[in-house]
């Protein structure tokens, strides 16, 4: 397991029946996760006195209690700050178990001695573009929400990163990937955190696990010839991290060598001492 573990304004409190217990800076906040099957006893008092809580609805969905929230506020990771707020779908806008990514695309671009360019498809809203900007590299950030590109415009400002060398795209990934290779356009590294489910712009319907490979196999044409990694993220349910290395490994590492390896990302629990699993990532780099 992959763990973020070098959070100073985050830590995951607590977790049990289906809830995890978060610390996002001053803000204690409760919201749901379908890892935390087990029933244990709920001792800390932030579990009484949390400042936000998301409940689910029987009907799906839900709601925020957060009458004694912002309605932003920021945390930091190391020199990244970020804008956090209580989203729908119990969303905050950072996934803190990606920390554990951060710190290896920055390790990566920082160890290169050269200028290495960067995709970040599916980017939300930016922890991995300013992370990767922060280490010097330059970054093309793909989202189709424009709300989503706005914010991590923000994130980056926030960041100290508003005159760095991004580009800030509002597209269909998929669209914009095949332009890119149409114009012939090549990147270094590849990062990738595509949804389980969505649609197209013209209606076509995305199921990560019948895309997936397709996808990854689209972006292999757009590597330099100089590569540097890739990073694939999954919170499918079901979809295994050997999975995502054997995808990975027949696409980048027979065209161009090197090798992938896959963990769950995790979280430390703090009451516990243990981990919270939270998804998967692959990384594969090249050996050249």
């Amino acid at each position: 397991m992959w763990v973020a573990d070098n959070w100073k304004d985050y830590e995951l409190l607590d977790c049990s029946g289906g809830e995890k217990l978060e610390r996002w800076g001053k803000y204690t906040l409760v919201r749901p996760d379908p890892q935390a099957i087990w029933t244990t006893p709920r001792e800390h008092p932030g579990w009484r006195n949390c400042q936000g809580r998301y409940l689910r609805s029987s009907t799906g969905g839900g709601r925020w209690e957060k009458d004694r929230l912002p309605q932003s506020w920021q945390i930091s990771y190391k020199d990244l700050v970020f804008n956090v707020k209580p989203m729908n779908f119990k969303h905050t806008g950072i996934f803190p178990e990606q920390a554990s990514n951060w710190d290896y695309a920055r390790e990566k671009i920082a160890g290169a001695g050269r200028q290495i360019n960067v995709l970040n498809l599916f980017a939300y809203t930016g922890a991995a573009t300013v992370a990767c900007a922060k280490a010097g590299a330059s970054v093309c950030h793909v989202d189709a929400a424009k709300g989503m590109v706005n914010w991590a415009r923000e994130n980056a400002r926030t960041s100290g990163l508003e005159n760095s060398p991004i580009r800030w795209i509002v597209d269909d990934c998929i669209k914009f990937v095949q332009r890119e290779i149409r114009r012939g356009r090549q990147y270094d590294a590849i990062i990738m955190d595509p949804p389980s489910y969505g649609r197209g712009p013209t209606g076509e319907i995305w199921k990560l696990e019948e895309s997936l490979f397709d996808f990854v196999t689209l972006c292999a044409d757009l590597m330099s010839e100089e590569p540097l990694f890739v990073i694939v993220n999954s919170y499918t349910t079901g979809l295994s991290a050997s999975t995502l290395t054997y995808i990975v490994e027949s696409v980048f590492s027979k065209r161009f060598g090197g090798s992938a390896r896959s963990e769950e990302l995790g979280l430390p629990v703090t009451a516990s001492g243990l981990y919270l699993p939270c998804g998967a990532a692959c990384r594969w780099e090249c050996m050249r």
